[in-house]
């Protein structure tokens, strides 16, 4: 008989544990940055409230086997098992598969049928029996098929097989499903009153106490040693392990775990999208709410620090190699980061007077304050990167000079050419692209002289629409209601329901005082006699279609025209990368957008078109998250390491 994997819907509690662990278990990868790259064996499904686990059943006459027409798929060791080498991807199991356990998985270099192999060379078995949490999957051999038979023969001699007598409970105390039933709803942060908000940029959201932390981390299940709430997190941050030092109250213990994935996890637990990446994927979240992972990092990060916790690299042998770093960025630092680590010599240039990129420049300072990089700058300066600010690599110093007199290098310049909109009179006075706006708000909190590119501008007392749905709009929304605007409208081409945004911050916004005016497409600015902006023509608009994206697309509604008075304008349609001539007179490719080409999939990763160049975050992926820049610059980091042949492991 062959054996499979049989799972236990009434203890399945829905975490995918068994599909991070079937994902390790077959890739020396222990990283997913995108969905096409976690492709697990094993799938977790939803009926109503239930959850279970579906493999291949290594059926014993295989529809998939006879089915191939290549013989890539045979019954191997009292399994039937998938040869690669064979298989020619022609989808041929898929069709015949009658629970839809097949998949065919592309490559760059060949798609191949993937189903469940029992782990079949693993010494310890199918890696998500053993890592599931709530004991739900177990692997069936004969002697454990005739024992289940026998007993179920038994409970049905016994008239025992009553609904409310085949759950069996849990052998250890109470099981992971009522444990999930019995657990508190979510605690959210205490945040400013709107009025205490009103005129000022300091941060809303206040840090958990001692005693919120501990109530949320109680909440944790820790669904597995590698949970999907980690692998949800682009940099896969130990989520359950270091939420479950601070229920024990070990802060330091906390810290140091996640400082071994995250340089900067005081910034993303303030800045993050939680609820679209590790919150989003909890496992509690549609019970009582998802545990409040990025306000327990945030405190674990803010209560370490505030005590002097630092970075301990004692350990750390330096290695006769240099490396420099375009951008301070969060690709950068956290390229940074990882390079000290290994014993690399590190130096950070960047046109800007204070490191953080964007993180410092383009982040109101109402989401994050501005004095935690400066903090983080002393502590990077004390593990030993140096920092040459305020120097722009291709016009204050030479990209030759740098190729000369470092090893490597990696950019890490971010995206910072705005997008247009494409309407008439967008470049009149009075017309602002949103990253300039925000970084000229920001320099003039910070003290720092305006510059031509990115001025100041003061909406005290003016009537202000902001164009866009994402969180980038909400940003200068809310920096223009804190400088007095008389009035700030939103204007978005779909419904609310839609926007690309982040729910809180759209909350957020309204409680501050915006307006909305959705389901507008705009047409043109109009001008007053001395040709400056007093207002914009829109268009109202209907859903239609879905894009490829899966986003319906807004159509014009004929004869719906009209004019929202203006006075100042602001942009936020999102950025593109800048133009890098520097960069590509040293023989470095870059796509159509503009994006540098970097190969993420080599030998050594994040490599340019010129060798000795390294590439990563938002310059080669296009404008994304803060927190899969990082990833990024982490990944490159190991690619210049093994590019340079520095063996030396990462200090943590």
């Amino acid at each position: 008989m062959n054996h499979f994997i049989m799972a236990n819907s009434q203890q399945c509690i829905g975490c995918r544990a068994c599909e991070v662990a079937c994902v390790m278990a077959h890739h020396d990868e222990q990283h997913a940055l995108s969905a096409r790259h976690f492709t697990p064996r094993i799938t977790v499904v939803k009926e109503g409230n239930r959850y279970s686990a579906v493999a291949c059943h290594h059926c014993e006459n295989a529809p998939c086997a006879q089915s191939c027409p290549n013989g890539a798929i045979a019954r191997t060791r009292d399994s039937v098992q998938v040869d690669s080498q064979k298989c020619i991807g022609c989808k041929a199991c898929v069709v015949a598969c009658p629970f839809g356990t097949m998949e065919i998985v592309t490559t760059a270099e060949a798609a191949t049928a993937q189903k469940c192999d029992l782990c079949l060379d693993r010494p310890q078995g199918p890696a998500c029996v053993e890592n599931c949490p709530a004991d739900a999957l177990s692997r069936v051999t004969p002697e454990s098929l005739n024992h289940l038979a026998r007993s179920r023969r038994l409970r049905t001699a016994r008239h025992e097989a009553q609904p409310w007598q085949t759950r069996e409970s849990s052998p250890v105390g109470i099981s992971k499903r009522d444990q999930m039933q019995a657990l508190p709803p979510r605690g959210e942060p205490d945040k400013l009153t709107p009025a205490a908000r009103a005129n000022n940029f300091a941060e809303i959201y206040l840090p958990f106490r001692p005693q919120q932390a501990h109530r949320e981390a109680e909440r944790c299940l820790k669904c597995g040693e590698h949970s999907v709430c980690e692998w949800t997190c682009p940099l896969h941050n130990h989520i359950p392990q270091w939420i479950e030092q601070v229920l024990e109250g070990n802060i330091e213990a906390a810290v140091e775990l996640s400082h071994q994935t995250n340089c900067l996890p005081e910034i993303t637990g303030r800045v993050c999208p939680q609820d679209k990446l590790c919150e989003g994927a909890c496992t509690v979240r549609d019970v009582a709410g998802s545990v409040t992972i990025g306000n327990i990092e945030r405190y674990i990060s803010d209560q370490a620090l505030a005590k002097g916790w630092r970075p301990d690299l004692s350990g750390v042998q330096p290695v006769d190699k240099r490396v420099a770093i375009i951008g301070a960025g969060p690709a950068g630092l956290a390229c940074a980061d990882a390079l000290i680590r290994r014993g690399v010599s590190v130096t950070v240039f960047d046109r800007h007077p204070e490191i953080g990129g964007l993180l410092t420049f383009g982040i109101p300072a109402f989401k994050l304050d501005k004095s935690l990089l400066a903090r983080r700058r002393e502590i990077f300066t004390a593990m030993g990167i140096r920092f040459e600010l305020n120097c722009e690599v291709g016009k204050d110093v030479p990209l030759a000079q740098l190729l000369s007199d470092y090893d490597a290098l990696f950019v890490g310049v971010g995206t910072y050419r705005s997008m247009k909109a494409g309407i008439p009179q967008e470049d009149a006075p009075g017309v602002y692209d949103a990253l300039p706006f925000l970084v000229g708000n920001t320099r003039q909190l910070m003290g720092l002289a305006s510059t031509a590119d990115e001025p100041f501008v003061d909406t005290a007392g003016l009537n202000v629409v902001v164009l866009g749905g994402g969180d980038t709009a909400m940003d200068c929304v809310r920096t223009a209601l804190r400088h007095g605007a008389a009035n700030v409208t939103c204007a978005y081409r779909r419904d609310e329901a839609n926007m690309p945004g982040s729910k809180k911050e759209v909350k957020n916004a309204k409680e501050e005082g915006a307006a909305f005016e959705f389901n507008v497409q705009p047409v043109e600015l109009v001008l007053d006699d001395a040709g400056r902006v007093n207002g914009i023509r829109l268009l109202r608009t209907r859903l239609g279609e879905a894009d490829s994206q899966g986003r319906r697309r807004p159509q014009p509604i004929p004869g719906s025209e009209f004019v929202m008075p203006a006075d100042a304008v602001i942009m936020a349609f999102g950025f593109n990368p800048h133009a890098m001539p520097w960069l590509q007179a040293q023989g470095v490719d870059v796509d159509d957008w503009g994006r540098i080409a970097a190969s993420v999939d080599s030998r050594f990763r994040y490599q340019t078109s010129n060798p000795q160049i390294f590439a990563g975050g938002d310059a080669v992926r296009g404008a994304d998250l803060v927190v899969t820049a990082m990833a990024e610059g982490r990944h490159a980091a190991q690619g210049i390491a093994d590019w340079l042949g520095v063996n030396a492991p990462a200090a943590h």
